[in-house]
């Protein structure tokens, strides 16, 4: 149905193609936990079907809910014309769908070396470099993709925009350098609006989908873009590790993609007017921002189709500084998180990135944006508030490295 149509109309109509059958027109949400059998045979052969990466078979039916449900196959099929991949698989959160991704590609092909280019957002960083999942990682630089690669090497991890200096990567010199090695993309950032990394030549495109795709904070999901043969064994993971994304959940994100366009537009151009104020504020050392000082143009003109609506600033006066002013905006929320309706701040060194290793740790001076749906004067207001009252805004000395940070097990 939505072959031919644009972003837009995707984002409405996408994963609702069964609705009219069903003589509905609002999304129905399933929460039957079990399902009635039609028979032993016929039920078991789904269930055999569905635990091992396949899908229900019609006459067995969905048999239980831990291996599939028609509320998250609509998101996921939605999901999956927005981002213009043969398929997607939800989870219960981006890191469930991280997890998946690296169990499915370690154990499908029985290597166990990973690459990953860093920035990452910490939790994946976290969790590659911990050892959990028995893979050794190397981390590397974008350029240095094909160097790292060895011949036991089950799949690259990238992140573009990075969480959380927005560096930009080229996702299709990394496809070329990576060879054979599948590459995921964590598309967390750009969302499927502004960038669709699998027309690119990436193997999976991977989203927090808590974040701009529920867009209003009370939704946690994961979910990953791919093609089939990846799709059936990330499916599988899910059946077996219980990860898959409750219906509710779906239901609320699916919602969520059908203003995803017209959100993303917004924050973005909010964003813009903020970034630029930003650069020019005494009380700012440093701007990140897609677009802005030695940022690969060509990158935003041919692999994205925006600048997105996360903005971050290295602040003059260190960590005293980035601790006084998350503690003193009033309109922007001091939390965790971002994509959602309304304006958020937080340091990552201190919260999202506290278990990276102090060497790839953010700077202590570093303070990520969210910007949501307010009136970006408004946000001017409060920022130019909270960065004149600190000492930072007349450019005042203080402390610039954060406390010692505990070791994370």
């Amino acid at each position: 149905m939505t072959a031919n149509l644009r972003p837009d109309s995707i984002a409405v109509h996408g994963g609702r193609e069964d609705l009219t059958a069903l003589g509905v027109h609002a999304l129905p949400i399933d929460l039957s936990s079990t399902n009635p059998l039609p028979d032993i045979e016929s039920g078991g052969d789904s269930y055999e079907s569905m635990a091992t990466g396949g899908y229900p078979l019609a006459e067995g039916g969905a048999v239980y809910s831990r291996l599939w449900n028609p509320t998250v196959a609509r998101f996921e099929s939605a999901l999956a014309q927005l981002e213009r991949s043969a398929t997607a698989v939800a989870f219960a959160s981006g890191m469930a769908a991280m997890t998946a991704a690296v169990l499915a590609h370690t154990a499908s092909s029985g290597k166990r070396h990973i690459v990953a280019v860093r920035p990452l957002y910490g939790g994946t960083d976290h969790l590659l470099d911990s050892g959990l999942l028995g893979v050794e990682v190397s981390f590397c630089e974008a350029g240095q993709v094909a160097q790292t690669i060895r011949p036991d090497t089950a799949m690259v991890v990238v992140e573009t925009p990075a969480n959380p200096t927005l560096d930009l990567l080229n996702i299709r010199d990394v496809v070329a350098q990576a060879s054979e090695v599948p590459v995921l993309v964590d598309n967390t950032f750009a969302t499927p609006v502004l960038q669709n990394p699998i027309t690119l030549g990436a193997a999976m495109s991977l989203h927090s989908a808590t974040k701009y795709l529920g867009g209003h904070g009370d939704v946690t999901g994961g979910v990953i873009a791919c093609g089939e043969e990846t799709a059936a064994a990330l499916r599988r993971v899910r059946a077996v590790t219980g990860g898959l994304l409750h219906p509710l959940g779906a239901y609320l994100l699916h919602r969520g993609l059908a203003t995803l366009p017209i959100r993303i537009r917004a924050q973005q151009a909010s964003a813009r007017h903020l970034a630029a104020w930003l650069a020019g504020h005494p009380a700012v050392e440093r701007l990140y921002y897609p677009g802005s000082e030695g940022d690969p143009a060509s990158l935003l003109q041919h692999q994205m189709r925006g600048s997105g609506a996360m903005i971050s600033i290295s602040l003059r006066g260190g960590f005293e500084a980035a601790k006084q002013v998350t503690s003193s905006v009033r309109l922007f929320t001091h939390a965790v998180s971002l994509g959602g309706v309304d304006s958020l701040i937080q340091h990552p060194a201190a919260l999202t990135h506290r278990p990276v290793p102090p060497e790839a740790r953010p700077s202590a001076s570093l303070v990520r944006l969210s910007i949501g749906l307010e009136d970006p004067e408004d946000l001017v207001l409060d920022l130019d508030r909270a960065l004149v009252g600190h000492a930072v805004g007349r450019r005042a000395a203080s402390r610039t490295t954060m406390p010692p940070v505990p070791t994370a097990h």
